[in-house]
C-alpha cells in the first residue's frame, strides 16, 4: 500500500509541479523587464513683460507671484518630467516693435531637471518689455518637439500680444503639425480681450484656459498641469452634446469635452449593459468673468423621461470650475437583456455681467466609466488563477493525479530495491 507520508509528498510535488508548468501569473515566477514610458515634456512660457510690475495680486506683484509659484512647481515636479522655461518680453525694454518682437529666450532648456539651477534662473527675472506671445509659442514648439511622450506649453501671461501676429493662429498652426502639442493658458487678472485670446489660443490645441487672481491658485494650477502630462490616459475627445437625448451623440467610456452656453442644457447618450454601474462626472470651468452664485446639473434619465440619478454642484466664484458626479448600477446581470440607453443631461445656471461676451460657450469635460455593478459577484480569483472556483479545482484534480502517479512510482522503486 501507499504510506500516508508517500501520498502526501506525492500531492504537494505534483501541485507544485502544475503551478510551475505554468498556471501561475508570470509575474509570480519571475519578474519580466518592462520598458519605461516616454517622458513627458512641458515648457512653462512666462511673460515678463512691463505690465507684470502690476501689484494686484494679494498685495504683490504678478512678477513676484510668478516667481513664488515657480518655486513650489519646480519642488514638486513628477520624477522622469523633462521640463524646461522660456520667456518673453524679459530683456528689451525700449520702444522698437520689430525688436521687441523678437524678445524670447530659452531661460532653462527642456530635460531632467535641476532644481536649483531652475530656481536660480527665474530669480534673476525682472519685468521688462514686450509681450510678444505669438513668437514665443512658436519658439517653444521648437524647442519641445522629439520623443514620444506627451508635450504640453504652459503660457503665463498678464495681457494680449503685442506684436503682429495673432497668437491664435500661430496655436492653430501648430495644431495642423500634427505634433499632439497641448497649450494650456493662465491669465493674471486679465481683461476680456485677453482671455478671449487666451481662450483660442487653448482651444486651437485642445487645451485649457484659467483666470488666475491669486498666487495659490496660480500654483496649484500650474502644478496641475504639469501633473497632467504623465497621465497614461487618451486625451479627452470633442464632442457636441444635443439639444435633446433624440438628437444627443452616443458616447462610450473615455473624456469628452464639449462648450456649453451660459444656462443651457446639453445632452448625451450612453448605453449600460445589464450588471453594469455608469459613472459620469462632469466639470463647467468659468474660463471669463462670471457673476457669482451659479451652479451645474448632471442629470441622468430613461428615454421615457424617468429620472434616475441626479447632482447639482453650486459655486461662489472662488474657484475656476465646479463639478458634479452621478452613479447609476444596473443589477442583475444576464446577457440576454438589451442594453438600456441613459440620457445624461448637463446643465448650467452661470449668468454673465454686461459686456462679457457669452459665446463660445463654456469649456465642458465630461468623465464616463462603465464598471461592474456592485451587486454583482466578482471576476477576481484567487491568487490571480483564472475566473471563478473552478480552475481551482481544476489545479486540486491535476495535483491529486499526480500524486497519486507519484506515490505508486515511489512505491514501485521501493518494492524493487528489496527484491534485488
Amino acid at each position: 500500500m501507499i504510506t500516508r507520508k508517500v501520498l502526501t509528498a506525492g500531492l504537494g510535488c505534483g501541485l507544485l509541479a502544475v503551478l510551475a508548468c505554468g498556471l501561475l501569473p508570470a509575474s509570480a515566477v519571475a519578474d519580466e523587464p518592462t520598458t519605461p514610458p516616454p517622458a513627458p515634456k512641458v515648457e512653462l512660457v512666462l511673460d515678463v513683460s512691463g505690465s507684470m510690475k502690476a501689484r494686484d495680486i494679494d498685495g504683490q506683484s504678478r512678477m513676484s507671484a510668478a516667481k513664488q509659484a515657480f518655486d513650489d512647481v519646480l519642488d514638486s515636479v513628477p520624477e522622469g518630467v523633462q521640463l524646461g522655461i522660456r520667456t518673453l518680453g524679459a530683456d528689451y525694454p525700449g520702444n522698437n516693435r520689430k525688436t521687441g518682437c523678437k524678445d524670447t529666450r530659452q531661460l532653462y532648456p527642456v530635460g531632467p531637471l535641476d532644481r536649483t539651477e531652475a530656481k536660480t534662473a527665474v530669480a534673476t527675472l525682472q519685468p521688462t518689455g514686450w509681450t510678444p506671445i505669438g513668437p514665443a509659442l512658436t519658439a517653444a514648439a521648437k524647442d519641445i518637439r522629439g520623443g514620444d511622450g506627451s508635450r504640453r506649453l504652459v503660457l503665463i501671461t498678464d495681457g494680449e500680444d503685442t506684436c503682429d501676429i495673432d497668437p491664435c493662429d500661430v496655436a492653430r498652426d501648430i495644431a495642423a503639425q500634427g505634433i499632439h502639442l497641448v497649450i494650456d493658458t493662465l491669465g493674471l487678472i486679465p481683461d476680456s480681450s485677453t482671455r478671449n485670446q487666451l481662450s483660442c489660443i487653448a482651444e486651437a490645441t485642445g487645451g485649457t484656459y484659467t483666470t488666475v487672481r491669486h498666487r495659490q491658485q496660480l500654483t496649484s494650477k500650474v502644478k496641475q498641469l504639469v501633473d497632467r502630462s504623465t497621465a497614461t490616459a487618451a486625451p479627452p475627445v470633442p464632442t457636441q452634446g444635443g439639444a435633446s437625448c433624440t438628437d444627443a451623440p452616443l458616447l462610450k467610456e473615455g473624456v469628452y469635452t464639449d462648450r456649453e452656453t451660459f444656462s443651457q442644457n446639453r445632452w448625451y447618450r450612453v448605453q449600460v449593459r445589464s450588471g453594469q454601474e455608469l459613472r459620469a462626472a462632469v466639470s463647467v470651468f468659468d474660463d471669463r468673468t462670471v457673476n457669482t452664485g451659479y451652479g451645474v446639473l448632471l442629470r441622468a434619465v430613461t428615454l421615457s423621461g424617468r429620472e434616475l440619478v441626479r447632482d447639482d454642484e453650486g459655486g461662489t466664484g472662488r474657484t475656476d470650475a465646479v463639478s458634479a458626479g452621478i452613479r447609476y448600477p444596473k443589477p442583475h446581470a444576464d446577457a440576454a437583456i438589451a442594453p438600456e440607453t441613459v440620457c445624461l443631461q448637463i446643465g448650467n445656471s452661470f449668468s454673465a455681467p454686461p459686456g462679457v461676451k457669452t459665446t463660445p460657450g463654456l469649456p465642458i469635460e465630461l468623465a464616463l466609466d462603465l464598471t461592474r455593478s456592485p451587486d454583482q459577484p466578482s471576476d477576481v480569483a484567487f491568487y490571480g488563477l483564472g475566473r471563478g472556483w473552478w480552475l481551482i479545482g481544476l489545479l486540486a484534480a491535476v495535483g491529486a493525479v499526480a500524486g497519486l502517479l507519484t506515490g505508486w512510482i515511489a512505491r514501485w522503486r521501493l518494492n524493487t530495491g528489496r527484491t534485488d
